[in-house]
């Protein structure tokens, strides 16, 4: 009898052949376009968020972002070649300072996953507003109907369905063809050098919201961390993940500053950072001069960003699962984590634990006003930390492991002691920690979910490797 595939074998591969291994299948296309899926599909929502902060300064600290988005981008290359494993981050940290650096990067990791899909959903619905108006004007029906699609998608990936990577390509093209489209047109019928520089000087913030502005400016690069994630289902990852890093550091960069300047053309800072704070690229379509465009433009942002987001929320999803499981893997999460169904073989705990939580940070929604700003923070509170230790990681892994072999390498090194280190991991080291240590202290909807989420982490990391421990020492063999 010929059996057929179930759902879940597509989207876990490794319970197919090997126990611990991913099928590489994927090549520089299928990471670009998964990356840039995620990274682009924060323009959608994080132009708003930091217009919310920086008002004028927007166009300025997301150039500064930029510079540390490159930075970042530079060291995962140099990290993914060295280890091309799920991990990222953790992986880095795990094999640079041990165990238990690894979790708390790791743990820090899952935490921007979790906000990622929360903030991913939480702006889907103010784009669908075009079609239906109560999903834009009514914060309580936006949060309902974003809850109920991260419920929609947490089932959706315990029985194992998986988008194609087809689909992820086309929507990638789509997407940069579309925001290309935007920014031509503005360049050509909006931009106004003049008008550019008041808007920008006119509404100045002061310095605390500059330094905030600049924090929340990450939540722009987002998904940096996952073409990292999927380096073990890659081929040639040593050589094909640096290129697809490179290949979206490009794309990205030109976007973003092109979508920047536009939208101060379209708008001013304070409707940016009020009435179309959860959707600006919908405040961009609306606003161009020509009717026919705006005809054609608005429906199709209103569809491509909900789409684009959708793939972002699933994404978090899936990229959640992933790292689950490598954490699983390697004894800093309990091996429930990494447990699949029997039926559709999929890590269904780890789905369900992680995106109930990410339901939980949308219920302040239906009452708070500040919700969309509060998760932008939570989002910067994680993924700063990580990108934090992966710099620290490169730089210690070149003092530990001069000699180990690197299908990518940083240039720029300052030589201390005979080592090379890399520059951009130094200064990316410093700004990512010094712009952590802002959001720490400014934010403290931020200072206490983070904290309380790293404490959380740390007590189930303790209780759990006394209980390896002490099931060793029963087993008689000596403790790892």
């Amino acid at each position: 009898m010929r059996h057929g595939r179930r759902p879940g074998d597509s989207f876990i591969p490794l319970i197919r052949s090997r126990p611990f291994g991913l099928r590489k299948s994927l090549g520089v296309a299928g990471l670009y376009a998964t990356g840039y899926g995620n990274v682009g599909s924060s323009i959608y929502y994080a132009l708003g968020v930091v217009a919310i902060a920086a008002m004028g300064a927007t166009p300025v600290v997301l150039g500064i972002a930029g510079v540390l988005f490159v930075f970042t981008a530079l060291t995962y290359a140099e990290g993914s070649a060295m280890y091309p494993e799920a991990g990222g981050s953790a992986s880095f940290a795990r094999h640079a300072f041990g165990e238990r650096a690894g979790f708390l990067a790791g743990w820090a990791l899952l935490f921007s996953y979790v906000v990622t899909i929360a903030i991913s959903a939480f702006t889907i619905p103010p784009y669908l507003g075009f079609f239906w108006a109560p999903l834009k004007e009514s914060q309580a029906v936006g949060t309902l109907v974003s809850m109920a699609i991260v419920g929609l998608l947490m089932g959706l990936n315990i029985v194992g369905v998986k988008e194609a990577s087809f689909l992820n390509v086309g929507a990638a093209v789509l997407d940069v063809l579309t925001q290309l489209t935007l920014i031509i047109a503005g360049l050509v019928l909006l931009l106004s050098p003049a008008l550019l520089w008041e808007r920008i000087t006119g509404s100045w913030p002061s310095p605390q919201n500059l330094l905030f502005g600049i924090a929340l400016a990450s939540l722009a690069y987002t998904g940096v961390e996952t073409i990292s994630q999927m380096a073990e289902e890659t081929r040639r990852p040593q050589v094909r993940v640096p290129q697809a890093l490179v290949l979206m550091i490009f794309t990205v960069l030109v976007i973003f500053g092109g979508i920047a300047v536009v939208a101060f053309s379209a708008m001013t800072p304070e409707e940016l950072a009020t009435k179309w704070a959860t959707d600006p690229v919908a405040g961009i379509a609306f606003n161009l001069p020509l009717a026919w465009l705006q005809d054609v433009m608005k429906p199709l942002v209103a569809v491509l960003a909900a789409s684009i987001l959708l793939i972002a929320t699933n994404a978090g999803i899936i990229g959640i699962s992933r790292l689950a499981f490598s954490m699983g893997v390697n004894r800093q999460l309990p091996a429930a984590f990494g447990r699949v169904h029997h039926r559709f073989r999929t890590p269904y705990l780890a789905v369900m634990a992680f995106t109930l939580v990410a339901l939980l940070l949308l219920v302040p929604g239906f009452v708070s006003t500040t919700v969309f700003q509060d998760m932008g923070a939570l989002y910067t509170f994680g993924s700063l930390l990580s990108f934090a230790f992966a710099h620290a990681s490169i730089l210690a892994l070149r003092i530990k492991e001069p000699q180990r072999a690197r299908g990518f390498k940083l240039g720029l090194n300052l030589s201390l002691r005979g080592r090379q280190l890399p520059l951009t991991a130094l200064l990316g080291l410093l700004a990512t920690a010094g712009v952590w240590v802002v959001i720490v202290y400014t934010q403290s909807y931020s200072r206490w979910v983070g904290f309380c989420w790293l404490l959380l982490g740390l007590v189930l990391y303790t209780l759990y490797q006394r209980r390896l421990r002490r099931k060793e020492l029963a087993q008689g063999h000596p403790p790892r």
